[in-house]
């Protein structure tokens, strides 16, 4: 499926979670353990809704979703210590190394915008280091200038702003996402939005990206102007 106008991008932005590493299922894992106390299934219902949010609003949703008896701070302190376990074993998803390299040699500048803070992100990507080396640079939930996290456009502007050399316009700019709340957000900022959603997601919910694929393996560099595999 070919790009919007066969529109010629000259910068990548990638989300982190659920589009470069599976750590969702870390997330599910993780959760679900919190939730059998309760007597609470973490479902796909519940899940969607907090998918490309940030750790606060993240949290806020289970909370008021699953009627918790539990303070925002409480579940994010409960959660944290597993998370951080795991998270050195997520993987990286179909597609995705070969995307890197391919952008890599070719010299298209990328980076990174992503919900997590510094933390969790460091810890995230701690086995694949040698990849991450090859992106310009990342913008996390806990950076000084960001304002507000997805679905807002401003961790994509900041993104875009922070590239060594600045596309001309935000519509040179594509965005690989996996959440609704990035597509809306990556829209807001007037970027072209590749969208590789979750199997289990609406398809109504991805009738806002500029074409959904249902791996990275699928995407085509051609079709955005950039240099072909």
């Amino acid at each position: 499926m070919a790009g919007e106008g066969t529109q010629k991008c000259t910068h990548v932005i990638f989300d982190l979670d659920g589009l470069m590493l599976d750590t969702e299922i870390i997330y599910t894992r993780v959760t679900q353990e919190l939730l059998n106390p309760y007597g609470k299934v973490f479902d796909w219902s519940v899940k969607s809704k907090m998918m490309g949010r940030s750790t606060q609003e993240a949290a806020r949703v289970l909370l008021e979703e699953l009627q918790l008896p539990l303070s925002t701070d409480e579940l994010i302190k409960m959660s944290q210590e597993k998370l951080f376990e795991q998270f050195p074993s997520a993987t990286l998803l179909p597609g995705v190394e070969k995307l890197i390299h391919h952008f890599h040699r070719h010299n298209i500048p990328m980076a990174v915008a992503t919900g997590s803070g510094t933390q969790a992100y460091d810890r995230k990507i701690s086995n694949h280091k040698h990849l991450f080396q090859l992106i310009s640079h990342v913008v996390k939930s806990d950076d000084p200038e960001l304002q507000q996290c997805k679905p807002a456009p401003d961790i994509f502007l900041l993104a875009s702003a922070r590239f060594p050399t600045q596309p001309t316009s935000p519509d040179h700019v594509l965005v690989f996402e996996d959440a609704p709340n990035g597509v809306t957000a990556a829209r807001a900022a007037g970027m072209n939005v590749v969208m590789v959603p979750d199997k289990n997601m609406d398809k109504a919910k991805c009738a806002n990206a500029s074409v959904v694929l249902k791996s990275l393996e699928e995407f085509d560099p051609g079709e955005w102007g950039f240099p072909p595999f």
